[in-house]
């Protein structure tokens, strides 16, 4: 998932997991449509990480030269594992918001690697799950979560990102989904109206388009002000979470709330689909920025509201996902159990 670059070059890399390739070194790269970021992993350990601006950079094969030639003292890496931000097929990703194409088959023998593996962000962000660590956390609700189950992982951010961690006879595999372009349910007689008044301009009310992203804030936002005939001022998704949190219009703090309770009913939902009783991740921008207001809302509730099967959700830990770092834990992940 695409961060903001920080002050200076470099950042502090992950923290070292099991791996069972011990010998060489594997280029790490987070790619997003504005900021990307690389780092190289050898044994046990990530090094630091490199922000470079996808703007300064016509390819990213240009990109990867730059960094590579600036590390040139810490060894040459032997393959890459790279997170994009977009839809990945045949190790490939045309990006949407910048011009770059990542093609795994043409950078490997372009750069002298003997592997390049292309994956989708929140496809890494499910291979991190099993690493993450208690401080990366903040519990959310529900048990401890069965050993060997399904982890699943949902982030509202500029869309919705849904991906689904299965491990199965030592074999890890992670399921990349496009659940966020499913409909958008409603649980009660507000949201049918707030969807209905959504589906006027939309068409298809789709869970990213309808609430949880960055735009479907806003359009929770402006749909509630039109069925309750308010007069607010236009705001985009970080000035009604501003606003939400100050409680400086009650608006934008019924639009907040109601974001968390639809969150709740779609992780539900997906935890269901999934059989995820390993646990229930939320990461992506949004939700990191509020954690004390998610966890007072109707989030766990509604997750847990599925009639007969409340039961089977509520041993269902929901944990929030603050790590920044965590999609290089991903990529060491992967790298770790796909050794070719």
């Amino acid at each position: 998932m695409e961060a903001e670059v920080p002050d200076g070059r470099q950042g502090r890399g992950s923290h070292g997991v099991m791996s069972t390739d011990k010998t060489g070194h594997i280029l790490l790269a987070d790619i997003g449509g504005t900021n990307a970021r690389f780092a190289l992993g050898h044994g046990d350990e990530t090094g630091p990480i490199d922000y470079v601006k996808v703007a300064d950079f016509p390819t990213v094969r240009e990109a990867i030269t730059d960094v590579l030639a600036r590390r040139s003292g810490a060894g040459r890496p032997s393959r890459a594992v790279l997170a994009v931000a977009g839809p990945v097929t045949n190790n490939r990703c045309v990006m949407t918001n910048s011009p770059w194409v990542i093609d795994g088959n043409e950078l490997q023998p372009a750069l002298g690697f003997d592997s390049v593996h292309v994956l989708n962000d929140f496809e890494v962000v499910a291979w991190s799950l099993p690493a993450l660590k208690p401080a990366d956390l903040i519990p959310l609700g529900g048990g401890e979560g069965l050993p060997g189950e399904p982890l699943l992982v949902v982030g509202p951010g500029t869309g919705f990102g849904v991906s689904c961690l299965v491990e199965r006879h030592g074999a890890r595999l992670a399921v990349v989904t496009e659940a966020g372009h499913a409909t958008l349910p409603a649980e009660n007689e507000r949201e049918e109206r707030v969807i209905a008044c959504l589906r006027k301009r939309l068409g298809h009310v789709s869970i990213e388009r309808g609430a949880l992203s960055g735009s479907g804030l806003q359009s929770l936002y402006e749909a509630l002000a039109e069925i309750d005939g308010a007069q607010v001022p236009h705001r985009d998704a970080a000035a009604i979470t501003k606003a939400a949190l100050e409680g400086s219009c009650a608006l934008s703090r019924t639009t907040l709330e109601m974001f968390c309770a639809i969150l709740g009913s779609v992780a539900g939902n997906l935890a269901v689909t999934f059989g995820a009783r390993g646990g229930v991740y939320i990461a992506g921008g949004i939700a990191p920025r509020f954690p004390d207001f998610l966890a007072a809302s109707a989030f766990r509730a509604r997750f847990e509201a599925k009639g007969r099967f409340q039961d089977y959700l509520r041993n269902i830990p929901t944990r929030l996902v603050t790590r920044p770092d965590a999609s290089f834990l991903g990529l060491k992940m992967f790298a770790d159990h796909n050794p070719d």
